[in-house]
């Protein structure tokens, strides 16, 4: 099991539930270790050490992932291709990536699966060098973000800070990007405040965007803003909020095999499944069609 020391059980008090997950596994005769994701200064280093250790077996076991999107992130970029299936033990805010695929949110049930379910392949959006299982994102997400860990620190996580802090990035920070977008070799110029790219078809459905059928079947799925001033700003977080974004007038969507954002910049930053990152440009987005393995409940669909 992986875990993050900052956002995982110790941090949160969960001393008695790990003990009881511990005890689940033991049952099901699982041989168990436990790493911090900053044990090794480089979480490829330390994943590709576990990875030796169970190919050592015969039965190559599950690689588990405890946290939030951004320890799955980090564990999922490294299990891509791979036989060894990733367990997921959801303690993250929203945890879209376990309900897409309907591993339960009770941490000691979520065990269970991981015991005693089946290993079920998942699409993977790429972006360059790095992978998103859920969305990633320019203009002013990133900042949503940063605002976002502000408010979490002050005042716990709670779903309710996500739109408090995006409403406080458009009273205070509104930033436009000059952008060349490619898709499906068409080239369009745009002058946009946020371009959002979804992996997860549950995250967009609940915002109600027709392209999550499209993530559904693996293709890039995105949507950008056409303006940017205060009230289209205003309107369109409402309709956010609402999940009736695809209402928004002046939000467009799209879709396809393979997108490319093209900027004068040399980098770009991009919230990545919660984290945010400096990319060199140009942004290649791709999807990896059933790609990473994850344990889920026996009655579970491929997603």
């Amino acid at each position: 099991m992986i875990y993050n020391e900052k956002s995982g059980f110790h941090a949160n008090n969960h001393d008695e539930v790990y003990e009881q997950l511990m005890t689940i596994w033991t049952e099901h005769e699982f041989e168990i270790q436990v790493f911090d994701i900053a044990s090794e200064p480089n979480v490829a280093t330390l994943i590709q050490k576990i990875i030796k250790r169970h190919e050592a077996y015969d039965d190559h076991g599950v690689i588990v992932a405890a946290g939030g999107d951004g320890t799955l992130n980090a564990v999922a970029a490294q299990l891509i291709n791979q036989k060894i299936p990733m367990g997921i033990l959801p303690l993250g805010t929203f945890n879209y990536v376990a309900r897409v695929l309907d591993i339960p949110l009770d941490i000691l049930k979520a065990a269970e699966v991981i015991a005693t379910g089946q290993a079920r392949s998942s699409h993977v959006a790429r972006i360059n060098d790095h992978v998103y299982l859920n969305n990633a994102s320019l203009g002013l997400y990133p900042l949503f973000i940063k605002k976002r860990e502000i408010y979490n620190q002050k005042f716990g996580r709670f779903p309710f800070n996500a739109y408090t802090s995006g409403l406080d990035v458009l009273i205070r920070d509104r930033k436009e990007l000059k952008l060349e977008i490619d898709v499906e070799g068409k080239s369009y110029a745009v002058k946009t405040p946020l371009i959002f790219f979804g992996n997860n078809q549950l995250q967009l459905e609940e915002m109600n965007l027709k392209i999550a059928k499209a993530a559904e079947l693996g293709e890039v799925a995105g949507v950008i803003m056409a303006k940017s001033d205060k009230i289209t700003l205003f309107k369109t977080l409402y309709k956010l909020i609402r999940g009736q974004l695809e209402k928004a007038t002046e939000v467009h969507s799209f879709s396809g095999d393979r997108v490319t954002v093209k900027s004068k910049k040399k980098t770009l930053t991009v919230a990545i499944d919660g984290e945010i990152v400096e990319m060199n440009t140009p942004l290649n987005f791709y999807v990896e069609k059933n790609a990473l393995n994850i344990m889920v409940p026996h009655d579970s669909a491929s997603v």
